[in-house]
């Protein structure tokens, strides 16, 4: 399966904070795939919004590291990459934040993704964070499609498979 077919009616993603690590730091296991994806992205296939959370996550470890150079990388490709908008947290993203957390019992980082995510009204949200795999409760919906049940989400389920294969 092409990356472009799991991408079928996907014009807006959310990029959660992994693939963009897997992409700029070159992941073995990952860059592969994700190379696809931002490929897609850069060459104005499909839009990405990204969050201050990514940004903020993307940047820990280097750092704790002193990796300047890795900083920068990072900071480049999510404020000022080919069609990668990185989108603010206002009030109403931090209220329907509170509300993902309280429902399905979320990590704060990753019911302010998934607020931001809804906020810009992105088809598809990106991920290989298994919390959005055993959130309690029934998975709210994002565009009237179920948020998880599968690591990356919406209309996804193919990028999934596409993933588990390429790591095997």
């Amino acid at each position: 399966m092409k990356i472009e077919e799991a991408f079928d009616g996907v014009e807006l993603v959310f990029l959660d904070t992994a693939p963009v690590i897997y992409y700029v730091e070159k992941n073995p296991h990952y860059f592969a795939v994700a190379k696809s994806v931002f490929d897609l992205i850069e060459n104005e296939a499909r839009l990405a919004v990204v969050s201050p959370v990514t940004l903020a996550e993307c940047l820990v470890a280097p750092i704790r590291n002193d990796f300047t150079q890795r900083q920068q990388e990072f900071v480049d490709f999510l404020t000022e990459g080919n069609n990668v908008s990185l989108e603010i947290i206002d009030e109403d993203t931090g209220i329907e934040a509170a509300k993902f957390r309280a429902q399905y019992n979320l990590t704060l980082s990753d019911a302010l993704q998934v607020a931001v995510a809804l906020q810009a009204n992105c088809d598809a949200l990106l991920t290989n964070d298994v919390v959005f795999k055993r959130s309690r409760g029934a998975a709210p919906s994002f565009n009237s499609t179920p948020l998880w049940g599968c690591y990356t989400g919406l209309k996804l389920e193919k990028i999934k498979k596409l993933f588990q294969k390429m790591i095997k």
